[in-house]
């Protein structure tokens, strides 16, 4: 098999010892080091966008392209991994990118236009995505099966700390030294990825016959449809959807991209994305799982700070401190979790995580405008574990759904359609944000009719401060008229937000059923009853 490469000497052979060697585990910190800085790259930039688009010149609209060019090309780019890996061999193709992921992110730190900023962001995305989906091969590949559950718990921890981490160091960066260094930061990480790819990954030979005969009508597909799709459901919402003619353009063209790719399943020999794992049920109802839980993992990280910078008044770096609370049961679990996944039914542990992360949600629907930081305590605490019981599961669970061969594409497809549950989860929150919003909005404003009461008691009482203060009867009820509306559109939001984690909490708990597909993995012969150590 092409894959052979992967396997070679780690651990697909059937007398691959029970305990890896010291190589093996560098190759395995290697994988988790590049998820974790292809992950932390997602969202460092997030809380230093303010300066970064003053200082590239970019409005707030061009700016966000900060953040889509990364995601856009990080999507594209985790399905064909497994295709190039095979193409340039695990040790060539990670070296490539690595030394890549430093000159795109030198590109960023230095660049001071918008287009260079982005074609930075872009290279970033294309090759720091190659690092998440061949991290989890290198575990898959590289463990034998009594220790896959310590790797996979590692891989876990490091995808989920990523985007949490991301916006608590962004914020730092930017506010006590320089925005620049958002991307400099990756020059030393790097280097340390590309000393532990030289020392734990065996050198392989390219296979160009397999970039010869490529499924290049899957491959031309997954490029635009995937590319193109997460523009719709990026800017859809900003451009008003399908009014805009560029909308309709691209969703256009990412049907045409799904055409090709679902052609390509036919006439290929070995299609570029193996849409046939998803024939196998267990494997299946992993991807519907993640994918939900991707939607709810990156709707709660932009859910959360975005209340409490604009209900709240909490700045970047405070509202990632908040954020950070759900990394802290990840630590607690990290020693305890392999032995769960030795010991526990994966459907207990899945169902048991995915009730936490829906119960986090429905918390959350308490909001109020006085809420402040205080208020996301014990949802954040019991979403950390909610996440860490559902997500290290469904990460072990994807691999053991598949042989060994068949791992790395397993992989695109897990890591993708998390990312992409990312995408529809958040294009899907815009709406409602917008929508609800400008409805309570309206609600609020014609039950507070001229006849009510309590409205013109709080009015009078707004005037005669603004009047204390100016001396100007005019200014005062103009402002006390302007103050009212604030108020009305801020309990708006409020209830928008609260029904917001209404949505995630429900969309979550229809995922327990599925939940009941998940097999855990039969047991290495000979293996100890714990993989925990």
């Amino acid at each position: 098999m092409a894959e052979a490469t992967l396997t070679a000497g780690a651990g697909g052979a059937p007398g691959h010892p029970e305990r890896a060697s010291a190589g093996d585990w560098i190759a395995v910190a290697a994988g988790a080091l590049g998820a974790l800085m292809a992950t932390l790259d997602i969202s460092i930039t997030n809380s230093a966008l303010p300066q970064i688009q003053g200082s590239v010149g970019a409005t707030g609209t061009e700016g966000t392209w900060i953040s889509t060019g990364y995601l856009m090309s990080e999507i594209v780019m985790i399905p064909l991994a497994a295709w190039l890996t095979r193409v340039f061999g695990l040790r060539n193709f990670l070296l490539t990118n690595a030394a890549l992921f430093i000159f795109f992110s030198m590109m960023c730190g230095l660049s001071h236009s918008l287009d260079w900023m982005i074609i930075g962001r872009v290279g970033q995305g294309f090759t720091g995505g190659a690092m998440i989906p061949t991290g989890q091969t290198i575990i898959r590949t590289r463990l034998p099966r009594a220790q896959l559950a310590v790797g996979m718990t590692i891989f876990g921890l490091i995808v989920l700390l990523g985007p949490l981490l991301g916006p608590v160091l962004g914020g730092w960066l930017a506010e006590n030294i320089s925005w620049k260094w958002c991307f400099f930061i990756n020059l030393p990480v790097c280097i340390a990825l590309i000393a532990l790819l030289i020392a734990g990954l065996p050198s392989d030979p390219p296979h160009w016959h397999d970039f010869i005969n490529a499924d290049w009508i899957g491959i031309v597909g997954l490029s635009i449809g995937l590319s193109s799709l997460t523009l719709v459901l990026e800017e859809g919402q900003r451009h008003q959807w399908f009014e805009s003619s560029e909308i309709t353009m691209f969703a256009a063209v990412a049907a045409l991209g799904f055409v090709l790719i679902g052609i390509s399943q036919f006439v290929a020999r070995k299609p570029i994305m193996r849409l046939s794992l998803l024939r196998n049920p267990r494997f299946a109802s992993v991807i519907v799982i993640v994918f939900a839980v991707g939607a709810g993992l990156y709707g709660v990280a932009y859910l959360v700070p975005q209340f409490l910078s604009l209900i709240s008044g909490y700045n970047a770096e405070q509202s990632g401190d908040i954020m950070l609370l759900a990394g802290v049961p990840a630590f607690f679990m990290m020693p305890i979790l392999p032995r769960l996944l030795g010991k526990v039914d994966f459907r207990v542990l899945v169902i048991g995580g995915l009730l936490c992360f829906a119960v986090s949600c429905m918390l959350d629907t308490s909001l109020t405008a006085q809420s402040a930081g205080i208020d996301f305590l014990w949802s954040q605490l019991l979403r950390g574990v909610g996440q860490m019981l559902a997500m290290m599961p469904l990460n072990q669970a994807s691999m053991s759904a598949v042989s060994r061969e068949e791992s790395g594409d397993a992989a695109g497809l897990y890591n993708m359609a998390r990312n992409m549950g990312g995408s529809v989860g958040l294009a899907v929150i815009g709406v409602i944000i917008d929508r609800r919003t400008a409805f309570h909005a309206a609600a609020l404003r014609e039950s507070v009719t001229a006849n009510s009461s309590i409205g013109q008691a709080r009015m009078a009482a707004s005037a005669a401060d603004w009047f204390v203060r100016t001396g100007d009867l005019a200014y005062a009820k103009m402002q006390a008229l302007a103050q009212f509306a604030a108020q009305i559109q801020q309990q708006a939001s409020v209830m928008t937000y609260s029904e917001t984690f209404y949505v995630l909490a429900i969309a979550l708990a229809a995922c327990i059923p599925l939940a009941l597909m998940l097999k855990t993995p039969a047991a290495a012969p000979g293996s100890p009853p714990s993989a925990g150590h």
